[in-house]
């Protein structure tokens, strides 16, 4: 049901369905289909409260009916992920749609209040189906392992998948190492076994460019 027109354009086939997709992301259509604005990106009502309280701000549209739509943010490069059964955790600014087998909610890291506007939280999307990420640039996906775990800049964060552990650690950073950084330092270590995706532009922090 998901298709990529070039790299920056999601093109989605409905037959009668429903797709979630971010709130105005929305460029063409044909058939006849229709659009709804949700009040919050989680399930129900805890979805919504839960949002509203953390600030993990995702406004999300429900698209149904029989046609084409084709979806895009910004130009940015968009990446489809397909889950079977498993979980992925993505930055709810990254997050572009997901189909009508997958659910959306929010779940606490408890570390990654690096990234501007996301708070201690981040948006989770598990069932069986696909979803479609972007980045400022073409996402990189990288492996992680037991014997090779992986430190990431926050600011170049989009979303993982896999049986991975998280922590904040601090020290010196990579525009740092090259006499390029300012304000506090830190990185994202993940261990376990797993993917996760970073694009290769850098938001905002909390602890500056980092």
């Amino acid at each position: 049901m998901f298709r990529l027109q070039g790299s920056k354009t999601l093109a989605v086939d409905l037959t009668g369905d429903v797709v979630k997709a971010k709130n105005g992301s929305m460029v063409a259509y044909d058939g006849r289909v229709s659009f709804k604005k949700l009040s919050g990106g989680g399930e129900g009502l805890r979805g919504m409260v839960t949002r509203r309280l953390t600030g993990e701000q995702m406004t999300v549209m429900e698209v149904s009916g029989q046609g084409t739509c084709y979806f895009a943010d910004r130009a940015s490069e968009i990446s489809l992920v397909s889950l079977h059964g498993d979980k992925l955790y993505v930055e709810a600014s990254n997050l572009l749609a997901t189909d009508s087998g997958l659910r959306t909610g929010t779940t606490f890291t408890g570390l990654r209040g690096g990234a501007s506007g996301n708070g201690l939280f981040t948006t989770t999307v598990e069932g069986t189906g696909q979803a479609a990420i972007t980045s400022d640039g073409r996402a990189v996906i990288l492996r992680v392992t037991p014997q090779y775990p992986l430190m990431v800049d926050p600011g170049a964060y989009i979303a993982h998948q896999g049986h991975l552990q998280q922590h904040l650690q601090s020290g010196v950073n990579f525009r740092t190492l090259m006499g390029e950084g300012s304000g506090e330092a830190f990185q994202i270590r993940f261990e376990g076994d797993g993917l996760v995706y970073v694009q290769p532009s850098e938001r905002n922090t909390v602890g500056g460019d980092v």
